[in-house]
């Protein structure tokens, strides 16, 4: 899922008031106790947290496996099993990497996760010489946006320093205004650079001078292994550079780290050289290994629309074993994502159920090394089982409800896509209000943080249904702050585990919403489309025109 930004998925969560004249009335087409029992087996620390290539990750795929078995439904994997082998490679970075920067013949040697991490690296990043460095900006070209820091300065054979995050804007013409663009990511700036020639990328993080960060909060996120597919290209290097650290690459120029944070608040960043040069001397621990999407079929009645399918997709791994807090070493991920695997889990044994009463196809996919940068989801769109141009649609369900039940829903992707009008009909007929984001989370949250995105890249409509934080049992602020304290107490963290209380009368609720959802979508005569604009639809158009 993830480099130091920390990924917020939102989830509004309510604790049930059985006063069913407030609105929800469950169906009791879905088991508490069930959800209850996959939550407990795959939260526990038996499974040692689900990491991605561990003993626990595999666990947890077989334990997938054999409950899609014993639902009766039909393996759709490599070999006529239910594992599609995604081959991958680890690298872990040694403390005794030799990061240098020098200035005016001062030499600084940085200390790993003291003063640096990196986010991305090989052995194809060894440079041992001294390179030259410039400050790009942002780091960002973005041509829909007339956009470009890279447009005065040239960066072959050299390193980009940049900034985290893009340009602030209030116009959602440009960037979006206040949700963040792919242009935000690492590795969107990454392969920017890599593109324009460099052969490093430092980010600098933001927040230093405004008291908001903290370079303790993002340490966790960089004790853990990183993972790519294997047949990812070279890359090159990538570090997150502590601000304090970083007033030394100004050291000589008219610049210092707060005139640029200055810069940045005033949308009048600049790009200039710096007289900073760096070398990077590597040690790593590599690995190569599979681990495996899951995947089942529930084939459509329809006898023209069941060559059509839609993929309901969850993300099975988390974390695994990190760094001890507290005395806990086991990143659990109860709620990220055992729950919505649970979900999934019983979603498949009610469709496979109805399966006479479904016009097209179902495909169950468990995703492996989303929190590693939605791996698994790649490879699926790279090697689909089905032809990309004949998937429908794509719901991915990363959480559930677990506070409380609620009145509104959110879909995240559904604005650029006839989703939202199917999203739309649900909501009608379940008495729920579609709202947007709350504006506390509206930075953090993106449609581009999870598997979906995947699918929309290859231009499938896709969608993340999460609960709005209208609340039963609770007011808007109180939902608020139980939301954040999840995320600032034990998101990413050894306490996102079985002590976690959950309500599952809300879980089911929302279980139900996304299995109307589903039968809405599979039932139709015509799938949704993308809209016009939309940034999918050409990838839309492509695979239509190339039958893949």
């Amino acid at each position: 899922m993830k480099s130091f930004k920390i990924i917020v998925c939102i989830y509004f969560f309510i604790q049930i008031s059985i006063v069913l004249a407030q609105g929800y009335k469950s169906k009791n087409i879905f088991s508490e106790q069930k959800l209850r029992k996959h939550i407990q087996y795959l939260g526990s620390d038996i499974f040692e947290g689900r990491g991605t290539g561990s003993i626990g990750g595999e666990l947890a795929s077989k334990y997938l496996a054999l409950q899609l078995n014993e639902f009766g439904i039909k393996p759709f994997g490599n070999n006529n099993s239910y594992y599609q082998h995604v081959p991958m490679h680890g690298i872990s970075v040694l403390e005794n990497s030799e990061l240098i920067l020098l200035n005016d013949n001062k030499i600084k040697a940085l200390t790993l996760k003291e003063d640096y991490f990196v986010f991305q690296t090989g052995i194809q990043t060894f440079i041992p010489n001294p390179v030259e460095m410039i400050f790009a900006g942002y780091g960002i070209t973005a041509p829909e946006f007339d956009y470009n820091d890279y447009e005065e300065i040239d960066v072959r054979g050299k390193i980009v320093v940049c900034l985290e995050g893009e340009p602030l804007s209030t116009d959602e013409d440009y960037f979006k205004a206040s949700v963040n663009t792919i242009y935000s990511f690492p590795e969107s700036k990454l392969r920017i650079a890599v593109a324009q020639g460099a052969i490093g990328c430092i980010i600098i993080p933001l927040g230093y001078y405004e008291n908001i960060f903290n370079w303790d909060d993002i340490t966790n996120e960089f004790n853990f292994e990183t993972i790519s597919l294997a047949y990812s290209p070279n890359t090159i290097l990538g570090v997150l550079i502590k601000p304090s650290v970083s007033e030394y690459l100004f050291s000589g120029t008219n610049y210092n780290l707060k005139k640029i944070y200055e810069m940045h608040s005033s949308n009048h960043l600049t790009c200039f050289s710096l007289n900073c040069k760096l070398t990077f001397k590597g040690k790593f621990l590599f690995r190569d290994f599979v681990s495996p999407n899951v995947i089942g079929i529930i084939e459509g009645s329809d006898p023209e629309l069941k060559n059509e399918y839609v993929v309901i997709s969850a993300h099975y791994d988390h974390l695994g074993i990190g760094p001890a807090i507290k005395g806990d070493s086991i990143y659990n991920g109860v709620l990220d994502n055992a729950i919505g695997v649970a979900g999934v889990l019983e979603l498949a044994n009610k469709l496979n159920k109805d399966a006479n009463e479904i016009r097209r196809s179902i495909i169950i996919l468990f995703t492996t090394g989303e929190e590693k940068g939605l791996l698994g989801s790649n490879y699926y769109v790279d090697h689909s089982v089905v032809p990309l141009y004949k998937t429908t649609a794509n719901i991915n369900v990363d959480g559930l409800a677990w506070i409380d039940n609620f009145k509104s829903i959110i879909g995240l992707g559904a604005n650029y896509s006839d989703l939202d009008l199917f999203l739309y009909d649900v909501a009608k007929s379940s008495n729920l209000n579609i709202v947007d984001i709350p504006e506390q989370f509206i930075q953090e949250e993106s449609f581009y943080y999870s598997d979906q995105i995947s699918f929309a890249k290859e231009g499938i409509p896709s969608i993340l249904v999460v609960e709005g934080p209208d609340l039963i049992s609770f007011s808007y602020e109180e939902a608020i702050n139980l939301i954040k304290d999840y995320f600032i107490n034990r998101y990413h963290s050894p306490f996102d585990d079985l002590s976690q209380k959950i309500n599952f009368n809300s879980t089911v609720q929302h279980l139900e919403f996304i299995y109307d959802l589903i039968l809405e979508i599979a039932n139709s005569d015509e799938g949704p489309q993308w809209k016009s604009g939309s940034p999918f639809i050409n990838a839309r158009l492509r695979s239509i025109a190339e039958k893949r």
